[in-house]
């Protein structure tokens, strides 16, 4: 713990003629265990200090307080997700609490739709929160269009002690400001021109009904420092922020005026937040100062980067939960990919459960480097997770998709079984499911054949194997050997392979391109009777582009070998 010096009184002009002191009992609190976070602040000249935050991660007897703040404007992004991740971890491991509050006070961007989805994909990842909307909690309203009073009550008590003052600076003249501090070559920080004003000139713009802000008060001189959980010390000048306006002219309170009343109100202990939110924190220590109360203990999380390093957005693909949700994934494998993203237990481990990370998470193993979203991992980590669950949910989720995607009027029984049994090998995500059986269903026979490969196949006396095949068609015995499943098979097709004189890939390649129209598939055998049970059950949809078995061997009948061995092979086999 860093030992300060204490102070007897600080003070410094409030630009109204009088001199504001703040209290020795407002400097130093060390009854404040929460965050373990102390202030100094030291006089340099007028309206000039510094700040100093040691911040540590002991709680002792206070309770963690965390919290996970979206603005319902959007979709719920993976980085947002993975912040509200990590809070959650936090606050499991610690016994403490998990608050989410909607950051709802962009009136024109905000919508009831885009808040349910949040809340909505947040309680399908597993994220449940103890207080907030839809739950509740003692230190609610949970949403900031909700707590306006509450900002107004604290921004005229800043007001009134004068570290906060009317600004009736046109939009004209503040665009004036920043070109001459762009021509100086300074940064477009607020000039100050009503910081001095008096009481008498203030008093004449309100009789006039001139809108106002209300800007914060800070000083010229002096720095700022940290000591970010995840990112170490951090500092900023103050000479480089001018005086920030904390409430609108229309009465509306500004992003970095409300978190930091809402923190503190809602005895928020630990920020764990987005690395882009690290410059408000300057705006926030003053804030919080000012009005008394004590710093939270700040954790800034690393960006989540496209693999070109860029910040990952939509141009990149799939950026949203509820975009992976629809596409099959599961919210064990998404909760656990985004942890890895900035996290490790200290072990090559990868494979977690959400309870498992609850029990092994620690903030100081977060990375503070950005990490690079890879989708090809995300979905070898969901093949994982998929092939963790039981057989018996997998295959009704597998059976379910197939009925949803409109490929199976039936979810369960054999057939389903069957074939989830002969394909799960292939499956990653949910959704991998519906193209693997839509291609076993499939017969693109004239396709292969067209290709390189193909021709091969056709050049290795494939009229003769399809004239022979037929034969066993209308002789009946190859449709009787099939109800017999795949043993009924195995016994016909060693038959069918010695008349032929033919074995191995010379015997199975032809007969898959004739019987599957493919070059390549999974086990031959199992394939062709499921496609002859799919033929004869009427349990695939009309809509598919499914061609029985019988109608294969039928469209065989119509092939004019000779013709077909004249046409210029494609450079792409098919499938």
């Amino acid at each position: 713990m860093m030992k300060m010096a204490t102070l007897a009184g600080i003070g410094f002009n409030s630009g109204y003629g009088t001199r504001f002191t703040i209290p020795p009992s407002r400097l130093f609190r060390p009854s404040l265990q929460t965050s373990n976070t102390f202030i100094s602040i030291s006089l340099v000249r007028n309206r000039a200090f510094s700040i100093s935050a040691s911040i540590s991660d002991d709680i002792n007897d206070k309770q963690v307080r965390v919290r996970f703040a979206p603005s319902p404007t959007g979709n719920l992004h993976v980085g947002g997700a993975r912040t509200a991740l990590f809070n959650y971890l936090y606050a499991r491991s610690k016994g403490g609490k998990f608050i989410l509050r909607i950051e709802d006070t962009d009136l024109e961007r905000s919508t009831k739709e885009s808040e349910e989805a949040v809340l909505r994909d947040l309680s399908w990842l597993g994220l449940a929160w103890d207080e907030g909307p839809g739950v509740g909690g003692e230190y609610g309203p949970y949403r900031q269009s909700e707590r306006n009073d509450l900002y107004k009550q604290y921004a005229d008590k800043l007001l009134q002690s004068g570290q906060v003052y009317r600004c009736f600076c046109s939009n004209e003249e503040l665009e004036q400001m920043k070109e001459i501090a762009k021509e100086k070559q300074l940064p477009p920080v607020y000039s100050g021109k009503w910081a001095t004003a008096t009481d008498e000139e203030v008093q004449d713009e309100l009789a006039k009904g001139t809108p106002c802000t209300y800007r914060f008060r800070v000083p010229k001189e002096g720095s700022l420092k940290i000591n970010d959980l995840i990112r170490g010390e951090v500092s900023w000048n103050l000479d480089t922020l001018g005086d920030f306006v904390v409430m609108r002219s229309n009465g509306q309170p500004v992003y970095n005026f409300c978190v930091t009343v809402d923190d503190a109100t809602m005895a928020i202990t630990h920020v764990i937040r987005a690395e882009e939110h690290l410059p408000n924190t300057l705006r926030q220590a003053l804030i919080y100062e000012a009005l008394g109360f004590p710093m939270p203990s700040f954790a800034h999380v690393s960006l989540i980067l496209a693999p070109d390093r860029s910040k990952l957005s939509k141009r990149h693909g799939a950026t949203s939960v509820g975009q992976y949700r629809e596409m099959g994934y599961l919210p064990q494998a998404i909760v656990n990919y985004l942890a890895l993203l900035g996290w490790s237990d200290g072990t090559n481990a990868e494979f977690f459960t959400l309870e498992q990370m609850v029990e092994k998470f620690s903030i100081e193993r977060v990375n503070k480097s950005g990490a690079i979203f890879d989708s090809v991992k995300l979905r070898w980590m969901n093949g994982l997770h998929l092939k963790a669950l039981p057989t018996e949910e997998l295959l009704k989720s597998i059976g379910e998709q197939w009925r949803s995607a409109g490929i199976l009027n039936v979810s369960e029984g054999s057939f389903v079984e069957d074939a989830f049994r002969l394909l799960e090998g292939g499956i990653d995500v949910i959704t991998d499911a519906d193209k693997l059986l839509s291609d076993l269903l499939s017969y693109p026979f004239h396709a292969t054949l067209s290709s390189s490969e193909g021709r091969e196949i056709l050049e290795d006396g494939l009229p003769v194997v399809a004239e022979s095949l037929l034969a066993a068609y209308d002789s009946g015995e190859l449709l009787n050997a099939l109800e017999e499943g795949k043993p009924g098979w195995q016994k016909w097709v060693k038959a069918f392979g010695k008349s032929l004189k033919r074995k191995g890939k010379s015997l199975f390649m032809p007969l898959r391109v004739l019987l599957t129209g493919k070059l390549h598939g999974p086990d031959m055998g199992e394939s062709i009777v499921l496609i002859h049970r799919a033929g004869t059950s009427g349990i695939v949809t009309p809509q598919v582009e499914f061609v029985p078995l019988e109608q294969r061997l039928e469209s065989l009948k119509q092939v004019d070998w000779e013709a077909f061995g004249k046409v210029e092979p494609a450079t792409v086999a098919s499938h």
